[in-house]
């Protein structure tokens, strides 16, 4: 996972790499260029984790028109299976909603790359909770199919959503420990 937020960073700043040497000769031109190309790597991480979880709120739904099927299942399970989508829905806006960049953090020419390390660290945490939920209603969606247990694994998607939602919620104290 490490590798795959490098990989967004280094494609970015990958980007016209010889105007970049050229303008990185001007004093201070350099810094204000990194920052907009961190800018942009946040932007493009946090609109791949919305997706990979609007994604995930699809197949939710899917199982959600699954276990409608039986009309009984569907009535015990509609009010928690309802908040975990609501959760997930919420964590799609924050993600979404969220400033765009690390403003503070950008704001310095240079950048320490354990400062950067941080910010990936938590990129990555977030990819690593996609992951979870997704895992989270495959586990659901076996459970509606195979008569399994549907509260158990509702409980499941909703405490890891709820940790995912903590968790990024946390973003504002990482960037003001790096400041």
């Amino acid at each position: 996972m490490k590798e795959y937020v490098s990989d967004i960073y280094d494609q970015i700043t990958g980007e016209n790499r010889g105007l970049q040497n050229l303008l990185g000769k001007i004093p201070g031109l350099k810094g204000y260029m990194e920052k907009g190309q961190r800018r942009k790597a946040d932007q493009i991480m946090r609109e791949t984790i919305a997706s990979r979880l609007e994604q995930s709120r699809l197949q939710l739904s899917s199982v959600h028109q699954e276990l409608g099927r039986d009309i009984i299942l569907a009535m015990d399970h509609a009010e928690p299976l309802g908040r975990a989508d609501n959760l997930l829905m919420g964590l799609i806006g924050k993600i979404k909603d969220a400033p765009v960049g690390y403003a503070g953090f950008f704001d310095a020419n240079k950048v320490k790359e354990d400062d950067l390390a941080r910010i990936y660290a938590f990129d990555e945490s977030m990819l690593n909770h996609a992951d979870e939920i997704d895992a989270a209603i495959a586990a659901l969606e076996k459970a509606v199919r195979g008569d399994g247990d549907v509260g158990s694994s509702i409980r499941r998607l909703t405490t890891v959503l709820q940790q995912a939602n903590q968790d990024f919620s946390s973003r504002d104290e990482v960037i003001k420990g790096i400041q």
